[in-house]
């Protein structure tokens, strides 16, 4: 049977100097000469199966300390290293191991500094919200990562461009596409520029949903994308050539700070100019308030998915033709935000959004139905939320695809004037409508006994009180 060779250095050096032993006494005890004692500390040699016997018959250690892996320290240090502000340090993953292994100790403090740090850094971002809530400015602030400037750039701002809209309204008065869009933009896109759209299959395409090669002049589009989807990657492609300059002048007006940025919102502001084109403004706001708000009425009409018409109803606020202010809020079903937006902005400090008691987690165990409920924030104001899973990507049969759902909010002022207020009891205005009591975030929210907690307060001290617990996981005084 051939020898396992292991090189472990280091924890031979930990281990005799635990003892109190030199590298000659040791090399006594195991029979083998000093220097080359010495090259194993170093890694120069391997540890043998018959050392490590020797070393658990002369010193008493345990076989599987000298044969441990270090894969769960380098795992935490890669985290470390990953944060935006190491991004220029990034080590590869034998110096991690070599650091791990020679330092485990030090690796250790390390991770754990690192992980207070991050916690620091999401309690003073959970402060300055409260602050900006109250009205009072902060310039605390985290490093952040190209796409997060994104997110939070189109969070703030209203959801409409009207440029984009106005581009998006003569884009379709020169097409005439009657009930075909997908075909009159597959036309345009072969007589004005030579491109050729083209379906392909998984198999061939297996990392994009859309892909131009410039050299053939053919956009290809994966078959794993809904026709709803399909159309929308190609009104997104003609969208970024005919708007070209309307779109550069939106990207500007951003202010963003990196050339990743403005690539990201460039991608952004074409996913917009395309469902403008896909709904055209005055239809669709008109169809919208005879059909009051019923996406599911608007996503028939306009052959578009329920996150296509959902989503367009966030950008009806053109100056003198507003529809009902809504905004929404797209989960996966791990519980990560990575869409926002609002007619006004989404309201980050009034509805905030990270409350797990929100319908929008609890659509993914009813997948396809549209739950409605009237929620109420911790200072009283309330809302009607919209929530319903999203189909996304079609999976083989051996991959598991993301999955998300959507929810779609506005004031609960409005409820008369949308569909989904008479799923509301007492919704007629008689009495006041039953809501399920929310919260902004755990980490910003003080209601108590709370069952949904998964954080405690940032703004409390936490009950420590042996003699009895509360309901919820995290007591507070």
């Amino acid at each position: 049977m051939a020898e396992q060779k292991i090189f472990a250095g280091p924890r031979i050096r930990r281990i005799r100097n635990a003892m109190g032993l030199t590298q000659t006494a040791m090399a006594e005890g195991l029979g083998i000469s000093p220097s080359y004692l010495n090259l194993i500390e170093r890694n120069q040699r391997p540890l043998t199966v018959q050392l490590i016997l020797k070393l658990a018959s002369a010193y008493d250690v345990e076989p599987e300390a000298l044969q441990g892996e270090a894969g769960g320290s380098v795992a935490a240090l890669r985290e470390v290293f990953a944060d935006p502000l190491l991004s220029g340090e990034l080590p590869s993953d034998q110096e991690l191991l070599e650091v791990a292994e020679a330092a485990p100790n030090a690796s250790a403090a390390v991770v754990k500094l690192f992980r207070a740090y991050k916690e620091q850094a999401e309690r003073l971002s959970d402060l300055s919200e409260l602050l900006a809530r109250e009205g009072r400015a902060t310039t605390l602030s985290s490093a952040r990562l190209p796409i997060d400037e994104v997110r939070e750039t189109f969070e703030r701002r209203p959801n409409h461009f009207p440029t984009l809209e106005e581009e998006a309204e003569a884009f379709i008065q020169l097409l005439q596409p009657g009930d075909d869009l997908y075909a009159a933009l597959k036309e345009w896109l072969r007589r004005d520029y030579g491109i050729v759209v083209k379906v392909l299959p998984a198999a061939t395409m297996p990392n994009w949903r859309r892909r131009y090669d410039r050299h053939s002049q053919r956009l290809f589009i994966s078959e794993r994308l809904s026709p709803f989807d399909q159309l929308r990657e190609v009104a997104m492609e003609a969208c970024l050539i005919r708007m070209q300059v309307a779109v550069a002048a939106e990207l500007k007006a951003l202010k963003l700070g990196s050339d990743e940025a403005r690539r990201l919102a460039r991608f952004e502001l074409g996913r917009y100019a395309a469902q403008a084109l896909m709904m055209p403004y005055a239809a669709f706001l008109a169809a919208a308030q005879r059909a009051r708000y019923d996406i599911d009425v608007l996503r028939s009409r306009f052959g578009v998915s329920f996150e296509h018409a959902a989503n367009r109803l966030t950008m009806l606020q053109r100056q003198g033709a507003a529809g009902v202010p809504f905004f929404m809020l797209e989960v996966d079903n791990a519980g990560n935000r990575f869409r926002r937006a609002g007619a006004q902005g989404f309201p980050q400090a009034r509805f905030g959004g990270g409350c797990p008691k929100l319908a929008v987690h609890a659509a993914f165990a009813q997948p396809g139905q549209v739950l409605v409920e009237a929620v109420e924030m911790p200072d009283g104001a309330e809302f009607l939320t919209i929530a319903r899973t999203l189909e996304g990507p079609q999976g083989g049969f051996n991959e598991r695809p993301r999955r998300t759902a959507i929810l779609i909010g506005c004031d609960i002022a409005f409820r008369d004037e949308v569909v989904y207020g008479a799923a509301l009891p007492a919704s007629s205005g008689k009495g006041p409508v039953p809501s399920t009591p929310v919260g902004a975030a755990c980490r910003l929210c003080e209601r108590v006994g709370c069952l949904a907690r998964a954080e405690p307060p940032v703004t409390r001290p936490l009950g420590l009180d042996e003699m009895s617990t509360g309901l919820s996981a995290f007591d507070f005084q």
